[in-house]
């Protein structure tokens, strides 16, 4: 069975085909690769040309087919673009003939460069269109009968025959977590798929290509059901177990023809797993594992022994069923303990040397039958010398049998350490592996300096997104809450989009937002917005500033497109509520509580004075209709930009009016989001902005001891000026503190992810202060996209040199591909050596007070503030004397 896969996934059917080398690669369709489902009928597509040094995408040629082998010019049935002069090599929109639902389209591209020489043509991609609401209609949703029990993790199971002809695809719409076996085999390498919605407005659907799994005559389906978040008492469960709707299909001869519906004649039986707490915060608890009830394989002859009865046939309101348009969930490390330690006789604690979010597998030792073993996990230890459980554990009961093994399968946890008890014989060491779960995005970027606490700040910020960046959105913290708190967002987007490639993940969390906005226009804290949490405006403009953001770094517009109305609903609602047009603190709902300006700020600085609140949500709505203004520029809305760009000035102007103090020249309470927010959101006259950073600067030095000395909303807000305003050796002087409040006081307490609060209170896996991420890359490293040709077309170079750095290497994988940057410093001539993509211009920030440079060795007079350099690999050279 398993060689028919590995030969079938080299065959046509997988996507691929065999040409000769080109130097066009990494076709994409909405930044997802062969998608088999989209939520669109006019996909945008996407792909990478590799060239030689200088040279540039002229024109390309696109050719779409029902069929690879129809991939000839005159044969391509779907669209054959001809070619067309255009250096655009992401987010071309498809214009080919309407496409029907549910139609498999295979496209492969070339293109033409500098000189009128084509390329080969590309390997052949292919995306897949939506079902028909009917389609989805035709299946039921099943679950586990209520007269014969409350399972949480059952196995539901069909039977079917399949002619061996053509290629089969199964959809499935599950509320709660799912995984598909067919013939004993798991299909792909998901898990606890689908990602996040909000379950009273949609739902997710993931499609898989099943054909290498069938075997002609009879085949055994069975998809295996978790809770996930579908638990009683969230909106839009009315079940008390997990649901699936699916549909297995066969395109044959030019039609779909359905081989499998979900309905009342599946069988379902209880499986070894049940949850434990009631999945929601603060007791999202684990799973119970009876080993006794563990089916041997899942083949056949063993689930044939099970004592299936009949699944039931379950009504759910009606809701949006979309496919899913991010990545799913994947094992993308497998973490070995590092340490054991006895407790006592029968007690065991394992140390992974690293905080991780994900499962853990243990082979235990020889156990007797019914043997309970718990597991319980931490991410830290608190002042009592307790483990930090936050109500995480699993239990394990043994079935007696040799190479007994727990590992996790609906439910994850974050962890560090796991305390193993009712245990007789110690564990060893690689026996006990963590698997890190993520959204299946890819890490695309590096940094390293010669500054060893630099690294070792940005290596935990970085960790701590990897451990919060599963279901399809970012949480603030992945064991207590697990909710997508904008705010959180807010201060995490720009860092976590120049470290990994998260257009689809933030596809998916915007289309959240959409869904949670209330008919008033008001918006909650976190999407989906399963219950009242807490923030502010920062929190609820999420959608327009990270949508924004999401464009800007990916050159994709359509979270723009898709959501205007709905940004421009909640900037409705904010002007409900402003006095005097100043937004004011709107009322506590039953989906969102508090109004908070900053939080999360280190002792002795008074986040909760209402100067404050009022002067940050103030300015971040400047902020707000400021990107508005560009948003509808954008769009080609130039009425709504001119008003946006009034509101924004009359706003920035009423704001400079009711909080800067002219006899003191500080704003509010003189805190340092206080004194930056106005001046990065514009507020601040330019006569005014040399006193209001020397306050700033006087009030970080004297009254913080030149600590950072603000909260989640304010990390991103210094950051950003900081590097907008070239003070880099300000950051840097901050960062390199030791003691309370730092990042190096965390990392010096053991820290290897970022905490929720300065002081190591509750969860020390945590999104409030990760906005520094982005200093690293764009200030150190000097590479920043420029908002004017999005996607990083066009790369400012231009690293902003801490005194006392010496060099640092900083890469960036953009949707044109690789930019790259290794600089050093030695005594007074700055080398860099420099990598462009091809399709990308770089435009090089030359210092100051040089003359002449060197380019490739050659000598060259300076002119002018830049130089722009073209794809290609380049090394620069400056005496900065």
């Amino acid at each position: 069975m398993f060689r028919n896969i590995s030969l079938f996934l080299l065959s046509i059917f997988a996507c691929t085909a065999c040409t000769s080398p080109s130097s066009v690669h990494d076709l994409r369709c909405e930044n997802l690769i062969d998608p088999l489902s989209i939520d669109s009928d006019l996909p945008r597509l996407s792909w990478k040309n590799q060239f030689s040094k200088g040279e540039k995408q002229t024109a390309y040629q696109l050719l779409a087919a029902t069929d690879s082998k129809l991939l000839q010019e005159n044969k391509a049935d779907l669209w054959n673009s001809g070619k067309v002069a255009s250096q655009t090599s992401v987010m071309v929109n498809y214009a080919g003939k309407p496409l029907n639902k549910r139609t498999l389209v295979y496209w492969k591209v070339r293109v033409w460069k500098t000189g009128d020489e084509p390329s080969a043509w590309s390997s052949v991609a292919c995306f897949g269109t939506s079902l028909t609401d009917a389609e989805l209609q035709a299946a039921a949703y099943i679950g586990f009968p209520k007269d014969a029990g409350n399972p949480q993790s059952p196995f539901m199971c069909r039977q079917f025959d399949w002619d061996g002809n053509g290629r089969a695809l199964l959809y499935v719409n599950s509320l709660g977590n799912h995984e598909v076996y067919l013939n004993g085999v798991k299909v792909g390498d998901q898990v606890l798929a689908p990602a996040m919605s909000q379950f009273n407005k949609r739902s997710l659907y993931l499609t898989y290509d099943v054909t290498p799994y069938l075997t002609k005559g009879g085949n055994d389906l069975l998809i295996w059901l978790g809770r996930g978040w579908y638990v009683p008492g969230l909106p839009g469960v009315v079940y008390e177990g997990p649901l699936v709707k699916a549909r297995l299909d066969a395109w044959q001869q030019g039609t779909w023809r359905s081989l499998v519906l979900t309905d009342e004649n599946w069988k379902t039986v209880e499986s070894a797993y049940s949850g434990l707490g009631n999945g929601k915060p603060h007791h999202f608890g684990g799973e119970w594992m009876d080993a006794s009830m563990l089916p041997d394989d899942m083949t056949t002859p063993s689930l044939d022994r099970l004592n299936w009865i009949s699944a039931a046939k379950i009504e759910v309101p009606a809701h949006a069923v979309s496919p899913q348009m991010t990545e799913c969930n994947r094992i993308t490390e497998t973490i070995k303990a590092q340490n054991i330690k006895k407790i006592n006789d029968s007690t065991y604690l394992v140390d992974m040397g690293t905080t991780l979010t994900g499962w853990a597998t243990i082979q235990f030792p020889p156990l007797q039958k019914g043997q309970k073993i718990r597991l319980k996990y931490g991410d830290h230890f608190g002042a009592n010398g307790e483990l930090n459980n936050m109500g995480h554990e699993d239990i394990y009961i043994a079935s007696g049998k040799k190479n007994e093994t727990f590992y996790s399968k609906f439910n994850y946890h974050s962890f560090q350490y796991i305390t193993i008890s009712n245990l007789q014989i110690q564990p060893k060491t690689d026996a006990i592996t963590g698997s890190r779960i993520q959204t299946g995005y890819e890490q695309t970027s590096s940094f390293q300096c010669s500054d060893a606490d630099l690294n070792a700040i940005h290596d935990i910020v970085r960790n701590a997104l990897r451990n919060l960046s599963l279901g399809g959105y970012l949480v603030d913290c992945s064991h207590i809450e697990r909710l997508g708190y904008g705010g959180d967002g807010n201060a995490s987007t720009e860092t976590a989009q120049t470290m990994f490639d998260l257009s689809p993940l933030y596809a998916n969390w915007m289309q959240a937002w959409a869904d949670c906005i209330r008919e008033d226009g008001g918006m909650p804290h976190t999407a989906p917005n399963p219950y009242s949490a807490g923030g502010g405006p920062y929190w609820c403009g999420f959608i327009i500033t990270a949508s924004w953001r999401t464009y800007v770094n990916y050159n994709d517009s359509r979270l723009l497109e898709r959501y205007y109305p709905q940004m421009q609903q909640w900037l409705g609602y904010v002007d409900k509520y402003s006095v005097d047009g100043l937004l004011k603190p709107w009322p506590e709902t039953n989906y969102r509580g508090w109004y908070l300006g900053d939080w999360a700020c280190p002792t002795g600085v008074d986040q909760t004075n209402p100067l404050s609140i009022d002067v940050v949500n103030n300015s971040f709505i400047c902020v707000c209709y400021e990107k508005m203004e560009k948003i509808a520029k954008l769009l080609g809305k130039e009425a709504d930009a001119i008003k946006y760009a009034e509101i924004a000035k009359q706003w920035r102007l009423r704001v400079q009016e009711n909080f800067y103090s002219t006899e003191t020249g500080i704003y509010a309470t003189g805190s340092q989001i206080d004194l930056v927010f106005p001046m990065l959101a514009g507020v601040t006259p330019k006569s005014l902005l040399p006193k209001v950073t020397e306050n700033l600067f006087v009030e970080t030095e004297q009254n913080r001891k030149g600590h950072i000395a603000c909260g989640l909303v304010g990390i991103p807000v210094i950051t950003e000026w900081a590097v907008k305003n070239h003070q880099p050796d300000w950051i840097y002087s901050m960062l390199k503190k030791r003691d309370y409040p730092g990042y190096l006081y965390m990392i010096d307490n053991g820290a290897t992810s970022t905490w929720e609060h300065w002081n190591g209170e509750r969860s020390r896996i945590h999104n409030c202060y990760n906005g520094i991420g982005s200093w690293f890359y764009q200030a150190v490293g000097g590479i920043r996209p420029d908002e004017n040709e999005a996607g990083y077309r066009k790369i400012w170079i231009d690293p902003q040199i801490p005194t006392g750095v010496t060099w640092a290497k900083t890469s960036k994988n953009t949707p044109y591909g690789e930019v790259a940057l290794d600089w050093t410093l030695n005594d007074s001539i700055l080398t860099m050596d420099l990598t462009v993509p091809s399709g990308s211009t770089a435009y090089v920030i030359l210092p100051e007070k040089i003359a002449e440079y060197t380019l490739d060795a050659k000598t060259l007079p300076k002119e002018g503030a830049t130089v722009a350099i073209e794809g290609g690999k380049y090394r620069l050279e400056f005496n900065i004397k």
